[in-house]
């Protein structure tokens, strides 16, 4: 059987509650976390819910949500080392993934709405305008495919899956993913309605778990082939990392929660291992979904035991960045290409304790490992599941 061909990470950019960029991010992985509050101009609000706002950053226009990409999509090009002079000679592509930038956020225009007191179409408009891919494609004067996914919270792995089937098939050389989303009073009250938002921080996979608390962010990664990243970045720069597969898998049970026995999850993990190649003990490490709620970590352990054994290494980011909706497959492969460089798992935040509704226990302090594979897990609403393998060893620069 002839070797599979490599789709390399060429570049990485990143922000969230762990760290503004990568290099930041980096250290923030391995540090005591920043517990969540309420964004100050929320103050007075009824849901007394504690949120992961990025506090520092105040760029607000074309809006948050596309100024967020923005800079994480230009760290990544920055990471690549590769000129953009050089990288518009090629079909570059750019596929995104959002959930609060693809809804009609604006309050102030439902309340008139409904009052039948609507004055102007400019709020209407300006959603209309806001497709993120679109935009930063022609901001930086690229020629190949665009798309911009709205998949619930599974929207980010998918930008990645959809990212990799284009360089695969030929659609274009080199493809940008990016998943990113801001913090929005709507799906804090809709998460809130469906009883699963923490008023504490989250915990994920841990007896007490209360449920989930949102945050914001965004990442991108650079995709390219093998050749390709052979012959455009320079030796000194290529930290070979990989992305080694994708699967999804959708088990439509019910609307807000995976099915009980998890079978999409499965799916799209097992897929991901036959497109990669691997068996299952050669995954090292699993970055999970784990968004504290009762449903999805009982749901994630008991397919992590039943696909990995009962020794599996897995954990949750979320208790230091929150749940960021259509950033988070995209910030957890970056995290976990990140651990696999460092050979070390921080401890899963907020865990403290196993109950009897998840089989397996997260780490629960700082671990070494051996293995270059890693796998990120990613599960919307509608019963979308989506399993992402990055592969690789040390940084070589």
């Amino acid at each position: 059987m002839a070797q599979k061909k490599k789709i390399y990470i060429a570049g990485c950019g990143c922000i969230s509650n762990a760290g503004y960029g990568c290099r930041e991010t980096r250290r923030g992985l391995y540090q005591p976390v920043r517990p969540p509050e309420m964004p100050p101009d929320w103050v007075g609000t009824t849901l007394k819910l504690p949120l992961f706002s990025l506090k520092d950053f105040n760029i607000f226009e074309p809006s948050r949500t596309i100024a967020l990409l923005e800079r994480a999509v230009e760290e990544a090009l920055e990471d690549t080392g590769i000129p953009l002079e050089t990288l518009r000679k090629f079909r570059v592509g750019l596929v995104a993934g959002s959930t609060v930038a693809c809804q009609l956020n604006n309050l102030p225009f439902y309340a008139k709405l409904i009052r039948n007191e609507v004055d102007s179409l400019e709020p209407l408009k300006r959603y209309l305008h806001q497709n993120s891919a679109d935009f930063l494609l022609r901001k930086y004067g690229f020629r190949g495919p665009e798309c911009l996914i709205s998949n619930a919270c599974a929207s980010g792995a998918d930008a990645v899956a959809l990212a990799s089937l284009w360089i695969e098939s030929g659609r274009c050389e080199i493809a940008i993913a990016a998943g990113a989303d801001e913090l929005n009073r709507v799906p804090v009250a809709g998460f809130h309605a469906l009883g699963v938002a923490s008023s504490e921080p989250c915990r994920p996979f841990d007896a007490d778990r209360a449920g989930l608390n949102l945050g914001e962010g965004a990442g991108a990664v650079v995709l390219m082939k093998e050749e390709l990243f052979q012959r455009l970045t320079a030796p000194d720069r290529r930290p070979r990392m990989f992305l080694a597969g994708c699967g999804q898998g959708g088990d439509a049970y019910h609307i807000t929660s995976p099915h009980t026995d998890g079978c999409g999850l499965e799916r799209a993990i097992r897929q991901a291992l036959a497109r990669a190649e691997l068996r299952p003990e050669e995954i090292a490490f699993l970055n999970a979904h784990g968004t504290g709620t009762r449903s999805n970590d009982a749901c994630e352990s008991a397919v992590f035991e039943r696909v990995f054994g009962p020794d599996v290494r897995f954990l949750s980011t979320k208790g230091m960045t929150g749940h960021t909706l259509g950033a988070a497959g995209v910030l957890e492969l970056i995290f976990s290409r990140m651990m696999l460089q460092e050979k070390v798992l921080p401890a899963s935040p907020g865990f403290r304790r196993k109950g009897e509704d998840t089989p397996l226990a997260p780490v629960a302090e700082k671990t070494a490992f051996d293995g270059k594979f890693a796998m990120s897990t990613s599960l919307g609403f509608g019963g979308c599941n989506t399993g992402l393998i990055s592969g690789g060893g040390r940084r070589e620069f």
